[in-house]
């Protein structure tokens, strides 16, 4: 999986990230459904009012949004709708399962699959990114897409991995994308959590987030009209939907693959819950299998989501420092490893 890193202001960046991807968005994403569904809306009041939104409270990152449609060779109309494809439309084609944990060491542990159309496996990749305002950082990208909302890991340590979720309700707000980009600016944990949790807010994500010097692993489930947040302090597993007690009379759509996914990694943490927990393990999870129809492990090109796992990312964060590796189709060497910051 290629690795390459980007520079300048925020339009700059924004159209490096929509070369990269343009030729895979103008083939591979605009021939789906789910393109076809969500530009749909692309002229919609609710849509004018999002951007709207997005120019006045993250001006910059509307910069990067101009700079991604004109680097993919689209209207920006367009690419802001398929940025808000989740806070337009009740299902999308975004899985993933995480899990969390602490080493022998005490080093928090976050590990997690990142799903999605599996045609656009050879078009996904890692950057990092250094903008002239704001923070670096590196992150999984899709084509035509913005970073923040796969996983990704700051300058200052701080690690953000992120979960779909089909939340019912949709409230008028900000995109659940521009949200999770900007949180990759945030210097701590409570100030990615305050802006996860922000209102008005679109479209509903799970977040997990740890950070080098801190000692928590933060759990968000946040959506357009509740949010919670809990500390894990022993192994947890989350597939993409709402699991918090304290989110339970919130409306979502579970798909076949996020209840299994998530019945199996309740399985796990059964037998487990209160042990420490290393990459090895945290892999041997993720590659979980049991399910013939329904793994963790996605590899099916007939998936009922539409939806395979296409990288795997293991982070272990330090006091100082955060070691992460890149698994791919190569479930037992990484294709990528690195340290931040």
């Amino acid at each position: 999986m290629k690795h390459i890193t980007l520079s300048g202001d925020n339009y700059q960046i924004g159209y490096q990230l929509g070369e990269l991807g343009s030729d895979a968005y103008l083939r591979e994403v605009r021939a789906t459904a789910l393109w076809s569904h969500t530009t749909a809306l692309e002229n919609s009041d609710r849509l004018q009012a999002m951007q709207q939104q997005v120019q006045q409270h993250f001006p910059l990152l509307w910069q990067e949004l101009r700079g991604l449609a004109d680097g993919l060779q689209a209207p920006l109309d367009e690419v802001f709708a398929w940025n808000c494809r989740g806070d337009l439309l009740p299902s999308t084609s975004d899985g993933c399962t995480t899990v969390t944990g602490f080493t022998d060491a005490g080093e928090a542990l976050i590990a997690h699959n990142e799903d999605g159309f599996p045609q656009l496996r050879e078009h996904c990749g890692i950057v990092t990114v250094r903008p002239q305002q704001g923070l670096a950082f590196t992150s999984f990208f899709y084509p035509g897409s913005i970073c923040g909302h796969t996983v990704a890991v700051n300058e200052r340590g701080l690690v953000n991995t992120v979960n779909n979720i089909r939340a019912s309700e949709r409230p008028l707000g900000l995109p659940r994308q521009i949200l999770a980009r900007a949180a990759l600016d945030a210097a701590t944990i409570d100030e990615a959590v305050a802006i996860l949790t922000s209102q008005p807010r679109g479209g509903a994500f799970h977040h997990s987030l740890a950070q080098c010097g801190d000692a928590r692993i933060v759990s968000v489930e946040a959506t357009g009209t509740v949010q919670h947040v809990q500390i894990n302090s022993r192994r947890y597993g989350h597939a993409n939907h709402l699991i918090h007690p304290e989110m339970s009379a919130v409306a979502q759509t579970i798909t076949g693959s996020s209840a299994s996914r998530q019945q199996r990694l309740q399985q796990w943490l059964t037998q487990s819950e209160e042990q420490p927990l290393n990459p090895a393990q945290a892999l041997t999870i993720l590659n979980d299998n049991q399910h013939a129809d329904l793994p963790i492990l996605r590899l099916d090109p007939a998936d009922p989501d539409e939806e395979n796992t296409l990288a795997t990312a293991i982070f272990v964060i330090g006091a100082s420092q955060v070691n992460w590796t890149l698994f791919t189709d190569d479930r037992q060497h990484a294709c990528l490893s690195d340290q931040q910051p």
